[in-house]
């Protein structure tokens, strides 16, 4: 298939592929004299292997270094790397928590601001700290 069908097929756009392709992360097919390149169905898994990985969260870095891991036996370095994934999450997930917790506190202030006073929470954003 042309890398425009294998664009249509996983909803990739081909410029992304190209992209993939310039980094390793996908390899470029031969052009035979005269011809076009053709990718095969292992260029659509291998596609939606890097976009569901990147929907994990991983950069491309780390889908390289998952693509690599696929070949052989190497489980546990493919679980650590999972492991430390989500570590991350969790502490992004924390993060947003205390975030969302700080904007309530913000917003029920500004419900009970005095007339004629500031808002509550343009005050707390330039009060020094």
């Amino acid at each position: 298939m042309t890398i425009g069908h294998l664009a249509t097929m996983t909803g990739v756009h081909f410029e992304t592929i190209r992209y993939y392709q310039q980094l390793g992360l996908m390899p470029t097919p031969a052009r035979p004299l005269g011809s076009v390149r053709r990718c095969g169905q292992d260029a659509v898994r291998r596609l939606r292997f890097i976009k569901r990985a990147q929907g994990l969260g991983f950069s491309l870095d780390e889908v390289q270094l998952l693509l690599g891991l696929s070949v052989g036996k190497h489980c546990g370095e493919t679980r650590a790397l999972a492991e430390q994934k989500m570590r991350l999450v969790e502490e992004k997930t924390a993060d947003l928590r205390a975030i969302k917790t700080a904007l309530n506190k913000l917003i029920h202030a500004c419900g009970t601001g005095e007339k004629g006073r500031g808002c509550p929470i343009i005050e707390s954003l330039t009060r020094d700290v």
